[in-house]
C-alpha cells in the first residue's frame, strides 16, 4: 500500500499548480505582503502551552462534528472557544480531500481571534507558505519526511520571509536528527513536533510510547510538542512529566461539549506538571 504521506504530497502538488495557474507568485507575494503582520506566537512562562486544532473530518475518525461539519461559522466559532481557553495558537486543517479543510478557513479562524494561526497542510512548496499567509495565518506546519534537504529549507525561508512561525513535524529519530540540523542553521521561531500517529499503515494507529522513546533524541533547548493521540487531560499531564513545552489537540476538543473548559483544563494540567518537573531539576 502507498504510504499516506505520499499519497497527501502527490495531492498537494497538483493543488499548488493549479493555484499557481490562478495566481501567479509575484502576484500572490504582494497580496500576502500588503496584509498587517499576524500576531506573534507568545509562549507562556508557565512551560506549558497548547496549540489547538479545527478540524472537521480525520481520516481515522471520520467526521468531528456531526451534522455541523459544513457550517460556516463552525471554524470562526471553534476558534473563539479555544482561545477563551488560553490557547497559544490555533492550528487549521487546509487539506480538502482528507480533512474537509480550506484555506478560507484559515482566513476565518484569523478574523476571530488574537492569537497566531497555524496553517496545517501537507505543504510540498513555497507557495503554499505565501498562500498561508495571505489567508492570515501566523505560521505553517512542515512535515519533515515529505521534504528533501533543498526543498525543506525552501519552505523555511519562505517562513521566514513570511514573518511566520513554524512546526517541523518529525515521526523518527531520522526526522528529528534531520529537523536538528536546520534548527542549527539558526532559523528564528521553530517549534519541533513529534507526531505519534504512523500514517505508513492503513489504520493510521497511534504510538503514544513514541513520546518517551525519542524524548532524547531532540536537539537540545529545541521547543518540543507532542502531536497525536492526545486525547484525555491525562494524555497531557504525561507529555509534560516527559517535558514537552506545547502538545497539539484536535479531536478530543473538536468533540468536547465544552471545548473552552478542556482546553482550560489541559492547559491547567500541563502546567503544573511542568513546574513539577523544572522545581525537581
Amino acid at each position: 500500500m502507498t504510504d499516506f504521506l505520499d499519497l497527501m504530497a502527490a495531492a498537494s502538488t497538483t493543488r499548488a499548480a493549479q493555484a499557481k495557474q490562478r495566481e501567479p507568485e509575484s502576484a500572490l507575494r504582494r497580496r500576502a505582503l500588503d496584509r498587517a503582520d499576524p500576531p506573534t506566537l507568545r509562549l507562556h512562562p508557565g512551560r506549558f502551552d497548547l496549540i489547538a486544532e479545527v478540524k472537521r473530518h480525520a481520516p481515522s475518525a471520520g467526521p468531528l462534528v456531526g451534522g455541523d461539519a459544513d457550517d460556516p461559522d463552525l471554524v470562526a466559532r471553534q476558534a473563539d472557544a479555544y482561545v477563551r481557553g488560553g490557547v497559544a495558537a490555533v492550528s487549521v486543517l487546509t487539506e480538502p480531500d482528507q480533512f474537509r479543510g480550506t484555506l478560507a478557513d484559515v482566513t476565518s479562524a484569523s478574523q476571530a481571534v488574537p492569537v497566531p494561526v497555524l496553517r496545517k497542510d501537507f505543504l510540498v512548496d513555497p507557495y503554499q507558505v505565501v498562500e498561508a499567509r495571505a489567508a492570515g495565518a501566523g505560521g505553517v506546519l512542515l512535515i519533515v519526511r515529505m521534504l528533501d534537504d533543498a526543498r525543506l529549507g525552501e519552505l523555511l525561508d519562505a517562513a521566514n520571509a513570511m514573518r511566520l512561525f513554524v512546526l517541523l513535524e518529525a515521526f523518527d529519530e531520522d526526522d528529528l536528527a534531520r529537523a536538528a540540523e536546520k534548527v542549527a542553521d539558526g532559523t528564528d521561531n521553530v517549534l519541533l513536533g513529534l507526531n505519534t500517529r504512523n500514517l505508513a499503515t492503513p489504520t493510521l494507529q497511534v504510538d503514544a510510547d513514541r513520546l518517551e522513546r525519542l524524548y532524547h533524541a531532540f536537539p537540545e533547548h529545541t521547543i518540543r510538542v507532542a502531536e497525536s493521540g492526545l486525547e484525555s487531560v491525562e494524555d497531557i499531564r504525561r507529555a509534560a512529566r516527559l517535558g514537552y513545552q506545547l502538545a497539539l489537540v484536535g479531536s478530543a476538543l473538536m468533540r468536547a461539549a465544552e471545548p473552552t473548559r478542556l482546553a482550560e483544563t489541559m492547559i491547567r494540567a500541563g502546567r503544573e506538571e511542568a513546574m513539577k518537573l523544572w522545581a525537581s531539576v
